[in-house]
């Protein structure tokens, strides 16, 4: 066999595998894990809570900042920002104080108009 025709039969076999070869996908590392987990692993070393994060912010805009610089991928991301989120809800509704009871003072009508 010519050199030419092993060199061009390297070709058609490289092109081949090219051609119908499987792509190598990347893996989903976060995939299954709980949000929690997620916060454990990827943020507290930064960040002492959780407490916070989400404060002022949309939940799609902190998915996606999340998405870009922080998870594998979406779901987590989506899970991630969704925990951040409740955290920061729960604080809020805790952080309010239930009325004991109603106030009487603001449930008063008006004082009648005296006569003149």
């Amino acid at each position: 066999m010519s050199p030419t025709k092993a060199r061009c039969g390297l070709f058609v076999v490289a092109l081949a595998a090219m051609l119908f070869g499987s792509p190598a996908g990347a893996q989903n590392l976060d995939q299954g894990k709980p949000p929690a987990k997620l916060f454990a692993e990827g943020c507290a070393s930064c960040h002492r809570s959780a407490r916070g994060l989400a404060k002022g912010r949309f939940r799609l805009s902190l998915y996606l900042f999340l998405q870009k610089h922080y998870v594998s991928g979406s779901s987590s991301a989506w899970a991630l920002s969704s925990y951040l989120e409740s955290i920061d809800s729960a604080k809020r509704v805790a952080a309010k104080p239930a009325p004991k009871g109603a106030s009487r003072s603001s449930m008063r009508p008006p004082a009648p108009v005296p006569a003149r």
